[in-house]
């Protein structure tokens, strides 16, 4: 049997999942799971570099635990683990950290952007990139799905590892961004020219995955479109009913053309209609996996595992690392 690739992806656990995100992450993921070796881990540790309530931490992690496993993730094609239960990540940044430049972590641009946002930054928020580094080499990834803002960190990371190989002696595979092209991004329903964010300052532009169907209609029917009173796939002049035909696309597996052919002689309230009764649909079906799982002992046995073997894996490089460096009596 080939062996796969490894693929890792980190989450941080704040705010709430998207149908942005459901379209243009989560879906991508259930499709490499059964392509690669697939690594899924809740990057709390990289939440608190911002101020985060505990209370809200705790929540959002067994949350997004639960949404991932609810929307396609399979715990058994993926090794599904929280960050901070892996006490080696911690350990393994630190040991980088002393092999990585200050001028490196200064250039970072998602440190730049935040810092001026706030002059009394932490340490952590920093170095975030070494913790990014160590989570990343430390099981010899191949492939780290990424889109361009993120590609940086995973040069960093290439950097360091391909640094620490030159001065101890080969330790680490040399990660590859894996960057979709493929990957449909759903827009705003009000800003159609703005990608949805959850934080969006109006709560009509966005569908999260657990809103209420009513929510969810609501703010369909009340999309953006046009004048031109056609059912085409045009960015440009109709980024709005284009948003509407990629998130019926996204919800249906249709084609585009499939779609524009479906409801060539359809009005828009018609056509936003059936976008709106598609979208419940589907993500009734994740939201009621949801709550099966939320509370469950099943989610914990998921957790355990992944934490369980991840441990063994890491501690292996843990101990080479600390042998090459010299930490041993």
């Amino acid at each position: 049997m080939e062996n796969k690739k490894r693929m890792l992806t980190g989450l941080q656990p704040t705010g709430v999942i998207t149908l942005g995100n459901y379209v243009g992450a989560i879906k991508q993921m259930v499709e490499y799971q059964e392509k690669y070796d697939s690594y899924i881990f809740i990057a709390d540790m990289h939440a608190i570099t911002m101020p985060i309530e505990p209370k809200k931490l705790k929540e959002n992690i067994r949350s997004l635990v639960a949404l991932y496993v609810a929307c396609g993730i399979d715990p058994n094609k993926n090794k599904i683990f929280i960050q901070s239960e892996n006490e080696y990540h911690a350990n393994v940044s630190w040991m980088l950290e002393c092999n990585t430049y200050f001028g490196e972590l200064s250039r970072m641009t998602q440190f730049k952007e935040k810092s001026k946002k706030n002059a009394n930054f932490s340490c952590g928020l920093f170095t975030y990139p070494v913790l990014m580094a160590a989570d990343i080499l430390i099981y010899d990834t191949d492939l780290v799905p990424v889109g361009i803002d993120q590609k940086q960190h995973v040069e960093i990371a290439r950097d360091i590892a391909d640094r620490f190989n030159k001065k101890y002696g080969e330790t680490f595979v040399l990660p590859e961004p894996l960057i979709s092209e493929q990957a449909t991004k759903i827009m705003d329903l009000q800003d159609p020219t703005k990608k949805m964010s959850k934080s969006s300052e109006n709560p009509k532009g966005i569908i999260r995955i657990l809103d209420d169907a009513e929510v969810i209609r609501k703010n369909i029917m009340s999309a953006t479109t046009d004048s031109l009173a056609q059912i085409k796939f045009d960015k440009e002049n109709q980024p709005g009913i284009s948003n509407l035909i990629n998130i019926y696309s996204a919800v249906t597996d249709l084609s585009i053309k499939e779609i524009e052919n479906k409801f060539a002689n359809s009005q828009y309230g018609e056509f936003k209609k059936e976008v709106a009764d598609k979208v419940i649909i589907k993500l009734s079906e994740i939201k009621e996996r949801y709550y099966e799982l939320i509370s469950s002992k099943e989610l914990d046995k998921i957790l355990d595992e992944g934490r369980d073997a991840t441990r063994k894996i890491a501690k292996i490089k843990y101990e080479k690392m600390k042998e090459k460096i010299g930490l041993i009596r």
